[in-house]
């Protein structure tokens, strides 16, 4: 046995299999409800397409943002809250760094989402955020260029960067040292719901269980129909500073930031690490025109010059000329979006045989523990620690209650 694979964790064709809950798809949220449930008691079964940790999906990239006061929505908070003390907990129990809180930076205008989404989240919160003015801003963080006249910054001391593969193995290990069945290689090709309970169908057996917590990431559409989903390729990159000798773009002096240009243009990343060996990290939101829709099964893997590069390095250019804006790294990655950027968790049209994650739109690693706490405790009837209210699959006149029964 590694620190990151358990004995329960097995690959290939297994025997029909009778459980209390089927956990699919072992990514961001499912890993983390999988050792959720597990910890509970709860008699658990985990199937996974891929391996865990695996780069073929949204759950990869060696660092994702870590953000507390989330200007995505004041509710997220807690969510994310909830997150770094699970993780820390997994960190004090394996010694291994899930989420390193160096600070974010959310710059604009005064009326900018990155100031007043993060201003009101922190406020909600109570969270202890520093508004820096222009001068200040210019003043401490020089590598910024292009700013507007009224451009500002609040710093947000808890948040920083999480490792989402480590994180992934960390969840599993953990589910599987307290009882948790993991199936590797294993795609479920349809979910039945029956009359009491579901089915997942892979292509060697059937899984029989009372409830599924279906958490597939870009497949989530292909396996509970109805849920108004699309999956987006948005590749990662990876840069190096122009002059080699340059330490202002190392993390601890370039944290990670989410910033909107003048021009509305919006970038987010963080700086470098050599002693982990990862490089400037700088990407562009999904604006709905950056991107482009795909089926998961058929995504570009590929890295191309002309289209993925190109906007990116001259975005880079205008914001941070200290960076060379030709990337040194590049993965394919994906996210999954819903109508307002908003994740889906709970039970579609109330159904108690079925329990549903996903839709991050780009924002959902630094949720990932908390939203696996919010999975177990759905399924098994507890009052939620925080509102979910607006993250209901129902709040969408679309939403369906999943696949028939049959």
């Amino acid at each position: 046995m590694t620190g990151d694979s358990a004995a329960a964790v097995r690959s290939g064709s297994f025997a029909p299999v009778r459980t209390d809950v089927v956990v699919i798809g072992l990514g961001a949220f499912g890993s983390a409800a999988l050792w959720r449930l597990a910890e509970r008691g709860v008699d658990v079964v985990g199937l996974e397409r891929f391996g865990v940790g695996h780069p073929f999906g949204s759950s990869h990239g060696i660092t994702r943002l870590f953000r507390v006061a989330c200007q995505e929505h004041p509710g997220l908070s807690p969510i994310a809250g909830r997150t770094r003390d699970l993780w820390h907990e997994l960190e004090d129990r394996y010694g291994q760094e899930l989420v390193r809180q160096s600070g974010c930076l959310s710059v604009g205008s005064p009326g900018s989402t990155p100031i007043t989404g993060t201003l009101a989240a922190a406020a909600g919160a109570g969270l202890p955020v520093v508004r820096l003015g222009h001068d200040e801003l210019v003043a401490r963080y020089p590598q910024y260029a292009g700013l507007g006249a009224t451009d500002e910054a609040v710093l947000d001391p808890e948040a920083g960067i999480c490792f989402p593969e480590r994180a992934v193995r960390a969840h599993v290990r953990a589910a599987s040292e307290h009882g948790a069945v993991v199936y590797t290689d294993t795609r479920v090709v349809r979910l039945e719901l029956t009359a009491d309970g579901v089915v997942a169908h892979t292509p060697t057996t059937r899984v029989v269980a009372r409830q599924a917590v279906v958490s597939a990431g870009a497949w989530l559409g292909q396996l509970v129909p109805g849920l108004p989903l699309q999956p987006r390729r948005v590749p990662l990159f990876w840069f190096r500073a122009r002059d080699p000798r340059d330490e202002g773009f190392a993390l601890e002096r370039f944290p990670a930031f989410i910033r909107q240009l003048p021009d509305g243009r919006v970038l987010w990343g963080h700086g470098s690490d050599s002693r982990e060996g990862f490089g400037i990290k700088i990407g562009m939101e999904d604006q709905g025109h950056n991107f482009s829709d795909t089926d998961p099964d058929e995504v570009d893997r590929g890295i191309h010059p002309d289209t993925d590069i190109a906007q990116l390095s001259a975005w880079v250019a205008d914001a941070f000329p200290g960076v060379d804006p030709v990337p040194a790294g590049a993965a394919p990655c994906m996210i999954t979006t819903t109508p307002d950027h908003q994740f889906v968790v709970g039970r579609p049209g109330g159904d108690p045989r079925l329990v549903v994650a996903g839709g991050d739109s780009g924002h959902g690693f630094k949720h990932a523990a908390g939203i696996g706490e919010l999975l177990a405790g759905c399924t098994l009837g507890e009052t939620p620690y925080t509102d979910v209210g607006f993250l209901s699959p129902d709040r969408f006149p679309a939403s369906g209650n999943g696949p028939s029964p049959s």
